[in-house]
């Protein structure tokens, strides 16, 4: 099989497997040249993945928002009586092509302890996650709001997580500390992704497993399709939704 790599100038460029080598993200290859992932030039029918990707997205993010209404207008009264503040927790975060949008999630902090720009990250134990908030985040159930951030189509259901804008790991800028960083953003964010069904999220505090996870987002990028997404869905609800095993 060949490599493809897209260069400065849009030209597409063949590459030898000698010069390419493959490293495995919990079972999905990471193509690297150079030191650098390989952006793969998209062939003519990947717009009928894309297509169908958000098809799929519209119609389960739609169905799931109206199934789950209950649910999540219980979680919105309980929040209400429990802390005062808005329900809702409204944050700027990176989309595709690097454009800011803002992310819906049920608010499970004090309003005191709210950190709008995101640059300060919620640890275990944080003593300004409400009773209720860490439950809610124990079962990812904080991030159910996304739900519309996906039928709106700032989101997919599956793909990199989407990060704040000014995004640390380890105490530095992730673009600083991982250079290809930006190539996260050439998809939609999502719901869930590679890193996060294979038990890579939390804080940003430790830099091997910071730079793990944008190499489980490229992994993904580079092998996307719809069988791949339906694994990482049902993947992330046996950890998260199901064993409770969010943060």
């Amino acid at each position: 099989m060949r490599v493809f790599l897209t260069s400065e100038i849009g030209d597409v460029v063949p590459i030898s497997r000698a010069n390419t080598r493959q490293v495995s993200q919990h079972g999905l290859p990471l193509a690297f040249r150079d030191g650098l992932p390989v952006v793969a030039a998209r062939p003519q029918w990947a717009i009928v993945h894309d297509v169908l990707k958000r098809i799929i997205d519209i119609a389960l993010s739609g169905g799931a928002l109206i199934a789950l209404a209950p649910t999540l207008l219980l979680l919105a009264i309980a929040i209400k009586l429990s802390s005062p503040g808005p329900v809702l927790f409204r944050q700027w975060r990176t989309g595709r092509n690097g454009v800011p949008f803002r992310i819906y999630k049920f608010r499970t902090m004090r309003v005191d302890a709210c950190d709008p720009s995101g640059v300060r990250q919620v640890t275990a134990g944080d003593p300004g996650v409400t009773p209720l908030g860490r439950f809610m985040r124990s079962h990812s159930l904080d991030e159910l709001p996304q739900l519309i951030n996906v039928l709106k189509g700032d989101m997919s259901l599956v793909g990199p997580r989407p990060h704040a804008i000014g995004m640390k790991a380890a105490g530095v800028l992730y673009e600083d500390l991982v250079p290809y960083y930006e190539m996260r953003h050439t998809v939609r964010p999502g719901l869930s992704g590679w890193a996060q069904a294979n038990g890579l999220r939390g804080p940003t505090t430790d830099i091997q497993s910071s730079r793990s996870r944008i190499d489980h987002d490229l992994a993904y990028i580079q092998n996307q399709s719809i069988g791949l997404d339906i694994r990482i869905i049902w993947m992330t609800m046996k950890s998260e939704f199901l064993a409770g095993s969010g943060s």
